[in-house]
């Protein structure tokens, strides 16, 4: 027999231990961790002591990743509740901004929206270019190689950032602006990042813009 041939013997008859149990303590294996050899009895408990680390690894992963997403979900309530009640446009600008830099930690945010006509650099229109790069986005962008044009949307502090997300503002199927989010942390908005709370961020904002736009 070959060790093939061993395996599915012993898969197909679970009883052989049972009518041999003295084999049991007859069988030495090598240890895991080391030359000496040890009663296989032995070598299945440092398996299942592996097997117990890694799945208490991987439950502390789970629920690390739980905590985190309960956090940005409470802050993206509170940045609801925080525009719902805007008296006007600007009202609805500064609790936008105020948020994102308090409670999510943006150190930079750029706002352009190339629909209506109110005052102010969020309704600067930009090129056709950025309209055109802003309708072809599915997700949002995450990464250090921004659109030139809205790099240039931070000003003098446009040299020293390293990563930056973009994400569309839409109304229905309509592309109607942009916000940019922007950090001199490099691991802030990467390539591989999950972006699903930014999805919600510029759903939300679109909602919030349309009533004014």
């Amino acid at each position: 027999m070959n060790a093939d041939e061993v395996v599915r013997y012993l898969q197909d008859n679970p009883g052989f231990f049972e009518e041999y149990a003295e084999l049991l303590a007859q069988i030495y294996i090598p240890h895991p961790h080391g030359g000496r050899a040890i009663p296989i009895a032995e070598r299945q408990i440092l398996t299942l002591r592996e097997k117990s680390r890694m799945l208490e690894g991987k439950l502390a992963e789970l629920i690390q990743f739980g905590e985190e997403n309960d956090a940005i979900g409470e802050k993206m309530h509170r940045l609801c509740l925080a525009l719902l009640p805007a008296a006007d446009l600007q009202a609805m600008l500064q609790a936008l901004y105020y948020n994102l830099r308090e409670d999510f930690a943006v150190p930079h945010t750029a706002l352009r929206v190339w629909r209506g006509a109110a005052e102010g650099t969020e309704f600067a229109h930009p090129g056709d270019e950025v309209r055109q790069y802003a309708a072809g986005l599915e997700r949002p962008f995450c990464g250090p190689d921004a659109n030139p044009e809205v790099l240039s949307w931070f000003g003098e502090t446009a040299a020293q950032l390293r990563s930056i997300a973009c994400m569309t503002l839409r109304d229905g199927g309509e592309c109607f602006g942009m916000l940019a989010l922007a950090s001199e942390d490099p691991k802030r908005f990467y390539p591989e990042m999950g972006t699903l709370y930014l999805q919600r961020l510029s759903e939300l904002l679109s909602a919030a813009l349309r009533r004014y736009v």
